[in-house]
């Protein structure tokens, strides 16, 4: 493999990949026996990873510079090529289903992979190739305008994650004043993301529709996988949240007042956890790689092969800059069986926290494609795939001193309260998606007014001081979920739950607590959420007694890193 940066993007020729497919269907029916089948199994993936690696490429490339014409015009090729071919795609998993020999992939591979195509069938139509197309376009143009937004701060030009850094110093001045530039800015946009949002929401409630489905939730259960709750259970869980997490943040966020010796906590003050600053890693971008790789490297045998196959080909694109899309995430490149990530360093402690949590996801990557058999199984849903990164971030710990010098304990404290705030804003984003697509006929304004009414249940200690944009309910439209991923947000809760309870347990025995955690990550997805849970011994966090349990021994470690302070 070369690094990154020298990989060719090769544009995907569709016309052939059809061709290619359909040639594939052809054989696969004249198999005689299930090894011809293998065999033409094998050859098909390869054919995939191709095109999936050169399409990483491009997204990977669009991502890193959304001012880039060229890649932009690529992704926007993609979408609308790529959509086409699904119809072709989908007679191929038509066949798979029916296949003489499915009993035996079945044996070899597990029921669930072919459970997952057959409820992939239900959601793709020739009715709905060309909604998909513009749903691409409209993500792809909010992906746009939110990357190329900036503004001018105390004579630095500053976009979306320059200005969080402001939000987090000592001088609560300054935090004011970025917290209004960061609010302005998105006030900016805001006619156009209400837009871009409203076409975006009437668009998805067209496809599910066509589909025959109820709703568009009722879709977006399907596509994510969750086979095994309904949204009633996810309403369950968001009242569990309300009931026992929320007062224990409340209570949080009073000492944190307190510590900081101010009347009122406002939004600004959240992030300042200690009146004398936070705890901010130590040493520049490649410091931190280097001192990331020297944890990995100690952690165990599999973290250390990992981390330094991801540091020798360059997989990483870190530090933010201007026209770069907003975030963190890890991608896959198949061909290589290679994660990458991608994130926007800004000089606080998250720089540290993606070199644990997006590196999860791609040690996961790592591990399950060299351990699963086929691309079908390699991930899972992102409330397994969100426990393989943030469970990362806790085993983590142990090596923190070496980022963090003489403020590793702030750091502690800091980051095992705000993985528990952050629970109620995660469920309001999942309450905030359910009330729109419940009445997809909301306009601008109704959907600001309901996430004022949400945030009054879930972060009830909010405080804008006076911002007139964001005490509207202005403040959803900074969580690009909403437009990019919908319906994908509880997961982070549900996987944060879960977490905890393979944190607890490395506390008591860490060599069990990594092995089964070792586990998961190989397994991918090639089992169902419950059957992946119950394998590495995790208890449903759906269940009231499960959370109780896991958030008061959360709570005990909070005040035992609050007396190390």
């Amino acid at each position: 493999m070369q690094k990154f940066s020298d990989l060719k993007y090769v544009r995907p020729d569709f016309k052939e990949v059809k061709k290619q497919l359909k040639d594939f269907l052809k054989a696969f029916k004249k198999a005689k026996t299930y090894q011809e089948f293998k065999d033409l199994y094998s050859q098909f993936e390869k054919t995939v990873a191709k095109l999936a690696t050169n399409v990483t490429i491009a997204s990977i490339r669009n991502t890193m510079d959304k001012t880039d014409n060229f890649y932009d015009e690529e992704m926007k090729y993609i979408n609308e090529k790529s959509a086409v071919i699904q119809l072709t795609a989908l007679s191929l998993s038509k066949y798979l289903l029916k296949s003489p020999f499915r009993k035996q992939f079945d044996e070899e591979h597990g029921e669930f992979l072919t459970k997952n195509v057959e409820n992939s069938l239900k959601l793709i139509s020739p009715l709905t190739i060309f909604d998909s197309i513009k749903e691409g376009k409209l993500t792809q143009q909010y992906s746009k305008d939110v990357a190329l937004c900036e503004t001018e701060f105390r004579g630095e030009k500053c976009n979306f994650y320059g200005l969080l850094k402001h939000m987090q110093s000592t001088d609560r001045q300054e935090r004011k004043e970025a917290f209004n530039a960061w609010a302005n800015l998105y006030q900016s946009v805001a006619d156009k993301l209400d837009d871009t949002y409203d076409k975006l929401v009437h668009l998805r409630v067209k496809i599910a529709k066509k589909l025959r489905f109820k709703d568009y939730i009722e879709y977006s259960y399907l596509a994510r996988g969750r086979y095994d709750y309904t949204p009633k259970d996810v309403e369950n869980f968001r009242n569990n949240v309300r009931d026992i997490i929320v007062p224990i943040c409340a209570e949080l966020y009073e000492k944190q007042k307190q510590r900081l010796n101010i009347d009122t906590l406002y939004f600004y003050d959240e992030g300042l956890v200690f009146p004398e600053g936070n705890a901010v890693p130590i040493g520049n971008k490649d410091e931190l790689v280097d001192k990331a790789q020297k944890m990995y490297d100690e952690m165990s045998q599999e973290t250390s092969e990992f981390f330094r196959f991801m540091k020798e080909y360059e997989l990483f694109d870190l530090e933010t800059r201007n026209g770069k899309h907003l975030g963190g995430y890890c991608t896959f490149l198949p061909d290589y069986k290679a994660p990458f990530i991608f994130s926007n360093f800004n000089g606080t402690s998250g720089d540290v926290d993606v070199l644990t949590h997006e590196a999860g996801h791609a040690f996961q990557m790592y591990l399950a494609s060299r351990y699963q058999k086929t691309l079908l199984s390699l991930s899972s849903t992102s409330e397994i795939n969100e426990i393989h990164s943030m469970a990362m971030e806790h085993f983590a710990y142990d090596w923190m001193e070496s980022f963090f010098n003489e403020n590793v304990n702030k750091y502690l404290y800091s980051h095992l309260c705000s993985s528990l705030t952050s629970i109620p804003y995660l469920v309001a984003v999942d309450e905030f998606q359910h009330r729109v697509f419940e009445k997809p006929k909301m306009n601008a304004r109704e959907r600001r007014k309901t996430w004022h009414e949400i945030e009054k249940i879930y972060l009830p200690w909010r405080n804008y001081d006076g911002n007139k944009f964001l005490q509207e309910g202005g403040f959803w439209m900074q969580k690009q979920h909403i437009f990019l991923y919908p319906f994908y947000y509880v997961d982070y809760a549900l996987a944060q739950v879960c977490t905890y309870q393979l944190y607890i347990r490395s506390r008591e025995n860490k060599k069990e607590a990594w092995d089964d955690y070792v586990a998961l990550c190989q397994k991918g997805g090639s089992m169902g959420y419950f059957d992946l849970l119950k394998s590495t011994n995790l208890k449903n966090p759906f269940e009231r007694e499960t959370m109780e349990k896991t958030i008061s021994k959360i709570k005990e470690i909070i005040k035992e890193f609050e007396k190390n302070l």
